[in-house]
């Protein structure tokens, strides 16, 4: 067991670590796809050591899955200092730190918006002007990929590749069996990962591929009508998008705004498409 109270600086500018409660075992294998299930609490470094956020205000206890799921790089930097059953506290100081290139959420930042429980009134105002912070960790678990069920969520960019087809297949057995619910389930997964991977991939024609066949089995899915527009608007198939949106304001008219604002970039790059056209072919007539 650690010795209590021990300070430990983690060879990382800004960190400092306190054991508060001594783990047990081994130090756990923190692969890329492992997941570590731990609770947390986020307090300001001030007088009072204010409570921003605790986890186990809500009894949930939160999941991230080491290099998959969010870009929390410095508290897998933490979890992978920790032993199962250990409790840390963790000084973090990203004060004087450029937020574009430090990334503010890389200090979780991100997440402590995203998970929310306490109601903090500030928490805008410490986006701006970000402080040093007190991150009070337990880790419970951590499980190798192998050693759960991982869902779409949690999978890496090559596996989201490989099992969107598998979704949309097994999504379109259970359409043809009459089992709509579940199909339509795997189409939601489907598109999660189309949109979490094939367009920031920029695997547009894969895009319209997929959401055309997804379209084809459930032609009231706005979201791969969404989806498919905007990978027609990369590869210039203005009438296609513009075909896309309108479905999507059918469909969901609280779009409106959105999809005004991504028609509006349709235009732009077919505006500098036809300029690139007229000046690649202005010499060959």
């Amino acid at each position: 067991m650690a010795d209590m109270e021990e300070t430990l600086m983690l060879g990382v500018e800004g960190l400092k670590k306190t054991i508060l409660h001594g783990g047990t075992g081994d130090m756990p294998r923190f692969i890329t796809g492992a997941k570590a299930t731990f609770h947390f609490r986020t307090q300001l470094c001030d007088d009072d050591r204010t409570v921003i956020d605790d986890s186990k205000v809500v009894g949930n206890p939160m999941e991230i899955v080491i290099g998959n799921m969010f870009k929390m790089e410095i508290w897998e930097t933490l979890l992978a200092s920790m032993r199962i059953d250990e409790v840390a506290e963790f000084w973090c100081d990203i004060t004087g730190k450029d937020p574009v290139d430090w990334h503010i959420h890389t200090c979780g930042m991100a997440n402590m918006f995203a998970y929310h429980t306490l109601g903090y009134a500030d928490l805008d105002e410490l986006m701006k002007e970000p402080k040093p912070l007190f991150f009070i960790l337990e880790l419970i678990k951590v499980q190798q990929p192998s050693e759960y069920n991982r869902e779409s969520w949690a999978l890496s960019d090559v596996e989201r590749l490989k099992v969107v087809p598998v979704l949309h297949g097994h999504g379109n057995k259970l359409y043809k069996q009459g089992r709509y619910e579940e199909a339509t389930q795997k189409y939601k997964e489907a598109i999660v990962c189309i949109k979490n991977c094939l367009l920031r991939m920029e695997e547009y024609y894969e895009v319209i591929e997929h959401t055309s066949d997804i379209i084809n089995q459930h032609p009231g899915t706005m979201k791969a009508f969404y989806l498919r527009a905007k990978a027609h608007t990369e590869v210039w198939n203005e009438e296609e998008a513009r075909q896309d949106y309108s479905r999507v304001l059918d469909l969901d008219p609280s779009m409106k705004k959105l999809v005004t604002k991504d028609l509006a970039v349709l235009s732009m790059r077919m505006d500098d498409k036809n300029q690139e056209d007229k000046v690649k072919y202005q010499g060959m007539f």
